[in-house]
């Protein structure tokens, strides 16, 4: 996928919700179901493929990667020691003889699996190599979707939904009859376990997950595919700048320490929340970052005195105006289904949602952490109860970071670059050149890692200070939900447990700012059942940052309400989803405007704890998209910020609606119905590839421009407020 170097590495939703085109390479005749064991044909053609709605989605093997899942280690989340992933780096560097000098490159994909990019030369060498590891349990395929270069690892993991009320001896004899075995069940979902085969290893699961469609008692089964977001950057690419918000201003620790106190500081800049202030102080000649701040401030409180009438358009959400009409969201719960979410960040501590079940398992406090699933028949003990960076997280990200200020351009380049990333590099570009955007790179991708704790922010973020992020629901309660590791790895069943953890917990809104590359009946079957058994639950999600004419998955699925991405002018944002499936759209933001950072969506970060600079002084200049000098906060841009704007609207609507008297239809009628277009512009280009799409029958023809690009239009939440008080 095409990604701007500075910008999309931190965008989980980016990669991970481009929609596969499904393919029929085969009838597949699902009428006629045998109770016989599943056999394990070959792929026609030797094509490698899993099912979705009875159609083949071509995948291809990826030959110069390897993925290797480590062995247990207790206590890995507390431990300080060397990574694994590192420590393999290290053993395959000995005696590997590879050219150039480049050392292997191993990228990690949470803490207990990793990916190997193979050498041109000595690669089954390489493949011994890593099999002889005594903290090596074994090697996995590397598949990508047949049309992109996405990051696809295949464990020998089958999710299988069985019939309802299906017994256990009628359970165990499917299971035997197709030599599978129980790994374990999905908590809080009944009758959907994750099994494995006893016969078959490597590419030939995707073959017994496709049979197990077939066989009689099965609803429905799909790999427990592990996938990466995080993985493939145009390092070519620059952003563009906008203002030059270090000229005049070397940033310290205690940078914006200045202007009126009156209100926060940060406001002025979160334009989703009311974008007339910096409308208005970018009409006039602004020179540094200080000068911005003074005009905002300036704005904020004209428009608390006087109400000056509005002259340039409202690309926001009215959010300010809203929270003169509601309670702010107070009594709601919002469950973030994310990555980190480090919760004890200022602007969120003070609006976590505290678990009281019954059944809640010991340490369970504010939320639950799925990225790190085990083998366990233990319920309590599939993950952990913190969904913060673990001290082993810390000490990953710390050192890449810190790699980042202390190596030479060579250095960096060698250490974090393989020869096949090298190779496909403009050779006009300089070594410096090269070193400059793979720093801007690293720098993304540590801050990105933060995604929870971003998005976080935008639903209810709190300040407790002069300095500080609003959420658009600032009085509502956050439900951390943890389901990424490190590098964006992430499991398919993984999210299915911790969406039904969240219903079960008591979320009345559930925020997805993620997404699947490749979609599965068994997700779709999930979706549908906890939403009919909740049909109070609001599930909102991102359209994805593919650029594509229909949005990604789970926002595809019936029920999740799919949100896509404006920016600040009002224009669809470049890289969001449209076209079949979508919803609503609202600010998530575009750096690559004329405007630059200010065009990003300004919300809560993480590198701003002191571990992070242990050994290094602050940087007195804008050294990412941080809005401090550490990055307590961040501009970010991306469908996966449009959604939890959103999902703060639904917050404000339900804050209003105490007694829960409206059900989830009602409350996204309502969310459509006060929509608008009013504000938003269809471009030429788009209109060009609306009669193209229109041509091709890809959309329909009764879909205008604007129900392509817009769904029902831009939120407003100051109406839909209104209207659930009506």
């Amino acid at each position: 996928m095409n990604r701007q170097l500075a910008v999309s590495s931190i965008l989980l939703a980016s990669t991970m919700l481009a929609v596969t085109s499904i393919f029929p390479l085969t009838a597949i005749n699902r009428q006629f179901k045998s109770t016989a064991a599943a056999q394990t044909p070959e792929s026609q053609n030797n094509q490698l493929f899993y099912l979705y709605q009875g159609k083949p989605v071509p995948l291809t093997q990826q030959k110069d990667a390897i993925a290797v899942e480590f062995k247990p280690v207790s206590n890995a989340r507390n431990r300080g020691a060397n990574p694994l992933y590192l420590q393999l780096e290290q053993d395959l560097a000995k005696g590997a003889g590879t050219r150039g000098g480049s050392q292997i490159q191993v990228k990690p994909l949470g803490g207990n699996y990793a990916v190997v990019a193979l050498p041109a030369v000595n690669a089954d060498a390489i493949r011994q190599k890593i099999k002889n590891q005594s903290y090596v349990k074994t090697s996995l395929p590397v598949l990508s979707r047949a049309s992109s270069q996405d990051t696809i690892i295949l464990p020998n993991e089958i999710i299988v939904s069985f019939q309802p009320n299906m017994g256990e001896k009628e359970r165990a004899s499917i299971l035997k009859q197709n030599n599978l075995e129980i790994i374990r069940p999905l908590r809080f979902l009944p009758n959907i376990y994750i099994v494995k085969s006893t016969t078959v290893t490597d590419t030939a699961v995707l073959n017994v997950a496709n049979q197990l469609n077939q066989v009689k008692g099965i609803t429905s089964a799909a790999p427990n595919f592990l996938q990466s977001v995080a993985d493939s950057v145009d390092i070519t690419q620059q952003k563009s700048q906008g203002l030059n918000l270090d000229s005049g201003e070397k940033q310290s620790a205690n940078a914006t320490q200045r202007g009126n106190k009156s209100s926060s500081t940060y406001l002025g800049l979160q334009w989703h929340l009311n974008s007339a202030p910096l409308q208005t102080c970018l009409q006039q000649k602004i020179n540094n970052f200080a000068e911005l701040q003074s005009c905002l401030q300036e704005q904020s409180v004209k428009e608390k005195q006087t109400k000056p009438p509005v002259t340039l358009p409202r690309t926001d959400l009215r959010v300010t105006e809203a929270w003169q009409n509601s309670n702010g969201g107070k009594g709601v719960v919002v469950a973030v289904v994310d990555s980190l979410i480090q919760w004890n960040h200022p602007d969120l501590q003070n609006n976590l949602y505290k678990v009281s079940a019954a059944d809640k398992c010991p340490g369970e406090e504010y939320g639950w952490d799925f990225s790190e699933p085990s083998n366990s028949k233990n319920p309590c003990e599939i993950g952990d109860a913190d969904t913060k960076m673990s001290p082993l997280e810390m000490n990953i990200l710390r050192k890449k970071l810190q790699d980042t200020f202390k190596l030479s351009d060579g250095e960096l380049i060698k250490r974090y670059l393989s020869p096949q990333q090298i190779a496909k590099i403009n050779p006009q570009l300089s070594q410096k050149q090269i070193g400059d955007r793979l720093r801007t790179m690293l720098r993304s991708q540590v801050g990105g890692e933060f995604h929870g704790t971003l998005v976080s922010g935008v639903i209810a973020a709190k300040p407790q200070t002069s300095e500080g992020m609003w959420g658009v629901a600032p009085n509502a309660k956050i439900l951390p939900v943890r389901v990424f590791g490190l590098n964006g790895s992430i499991q398919n069943g993984a999210v299915l447990e911790a969406v039904a953890y969240s219903a079960n917990r008591g979320a009345d809104v559930i925020n997805l700012s993620l997404g699947k590359m490749i979609p599965t009946d068994v997700e779709d079957m999930t979706y549908k059942q906890i939403l009919q058994q909740n049909p109070k639950l609001v599930i909102v999600a991102s359209s994805g940052n593919s650029n594509y004419p229909r949005v990604g998955f789970p926002s595809g699925y019936e029920g999740v309400l799919s949100v896509g991405a404006t920016n600040l002018f009002g224009d669809r944002a470049p890289y969001s989803n449209y076209g079949m499936g979508l919803g609503v759209v609202a600010p998530g933001g575009d750096l690559s405007t004329s405007v630059g950072l200010l065009g990003g969506i300004a919300t809560t970060g993480g590198t701003w704890m002191e571990s992070f600079w242990q050994g290094l002084a602050y940087p007195n200049f804008r050294w990412s998209e941080v809005v401090d000098a550490r990055g307590k906060y961040w501009w970010m841009q991306g469908t996966s910020f449009s959604s939890p704007a959103v999902a703060g609207v639904v917050a404000l609507m339900k804050g209003e609606d105490g007694d829960r008297r409206l059900n989830r239809q009602q409350i996204i009628n309502i969310l459509k119905s006060t929509a608008s277009y009013d504000s938003l512009r269809v471009s030429q280009k788009e209109k060009e590839k609306y009669r193209s799409l229109v041509n091709e029958g890809l959309i329909s023809s009764g879909m205008t421009e604007q129900q392509v690009f817009f769904g029902s239009g831009l939120i407003n939440a100051d109406a839909a407020v209104r209207a659930v008080k009506k």
